[in-house]
């Protein structure tokens, strides 16, 4: 048997259970951050002259060379049904949360970042439209990247400093949020329950990974919730595990809710039960995620985050790829 030396650029080991000696704001054992994504407007559809109509829903099927109705009714529901009651029950219980809203989204429905903003919510960018970036030209990539951060940065009267790119990245997205120089922190990742720190185009750049289990995602078909009780009995046996995990290491936990999911009457108690438990115990800290990314820069000894002038091959290639034709409105 022949043995080979693998190589690989993926980081596999982490922090081998040794993280950094790290405390929470206040001493707080676990860091929360309640995520709510905003995508609404921004699913892919012909009425806004896109390629095709989004079919990733409850209800999978393909409607093609006309508007799917429907589908587009199933998301408007987010924004005029969801959010007020997702914004109830945060402000009912005082939970600062993050939106992660894409670009799109916004410049249709503007009034729900005005609404967050005034409750003492972060928003950050979930890209222009709500697709993956994975086979993106990067001159493409790049102008969806300034386009999202200037229909949010108009609507919430500040640039995002956090990106999480709907599932799959292009290899080019995190080095263009590091060229860009107003990014904080990115979500694109889902392996760790702690931030780390990366490189992006020679600047450093906080990860916060993201989950896809303590998330409402999972009451579309196969994903395993039916019942509001589901998603909380499941949240809350993470948010046990980890705040107990947190008394000697930090933690972090990431719940992700979307507007036309959770905030279906039938489900929405299961929020309102998950965050009534995490409210009861002492030593936890919900948080928005740009400050879980400061106090992880802070904790490793890092100067104050600030925004960082665009690197010159940010600028001119942005230049170009506005020159071309876009794909959708």
């Amino acid at each position: 048997m022949i043995l080979m030396t693998l190589t690989t650029d993926r980081d596999l080991a982490g922090y081998r259970g040794r993280p950094p000696d790290i405390r929470w704001p206040g001493g707080a054992r676990l860091a929360v951050s309640v995520v709510v994504n905003v995508e609404e407007g921004a699913e892919l559809t012909l009425a806004m002259g896109d390629e095709r109509n989004e079919h990733v829903y409850e209800a999978v099927e393909r409607v093609e060379g006309v508007r799917d109705l429907c589908m587009e009714s199933h998301f408007g529901y987010g924004t005029r049904a969801g959010w007020p009651r997702i914004r109830a029950l945060l402000r009912r219980y005082g939970v600062p949360a993050t939106l992660n809203a894409c670009g799109r989204a916004v410049a249709l429905s503007p009034w729900i970042v005005e609404e967050a903003v005034a409750d003492g919510h972060e928003v950050m960018s979930h890209g222009w439209r709500w697709e993956r970036h994975a086979n993106m030209p990067e001159a493409e990539e790049r102008v969806a990247i300034a386009r999202a951060v200037a229909a949010i940065a108009e609507a919430a009267g500040t640039p995002p400093v956090g990106w999480h790119t709907r599932s799959a990245t292009s290899p080019n997205t995190r080095r263009l949020l590091g060229e860009h120089g107003g990014f904080l922190y990115d979500s694109n990742a889902y392996d760790d329950d702690i931030p780390y720190l990366v490189e992006a185009a020679g600047r450093p750049l906080v990860v916060l990974p993201y989950a896809f289990d303590t998330n409402d995602m999972r009451f579309t078909n196969g994903g395993g919730f039916v019942q509001g009780e589901d998603f909380a009995r499941y949240c809350i046996a993470a948010f046990d595990r980890l705040y107990d995990e947190g008394d000697d290491a930090p933690r972090m936990m990431s719940v992700g809710l979307h507007l036309r999911i959770i905030g279906r009457p039938a489900r929405i108690g299961g929020l309102e039960t998950l965050l009534a438990h995490m409210a009861s115990r002492p030593g936890v800290w919900f948080a928005r995620r740009e400050a879980i990314a400061r106090a992880w820069r802070a904790g490793l000894g890092l100067p104050a985050w600030s925004p960082a002038p665009a690197l010159s091959s940010f600028v001119p290639g942005l230049l170009r790829g506005a020159s071309q034709p876009a794909r959708s409105s």
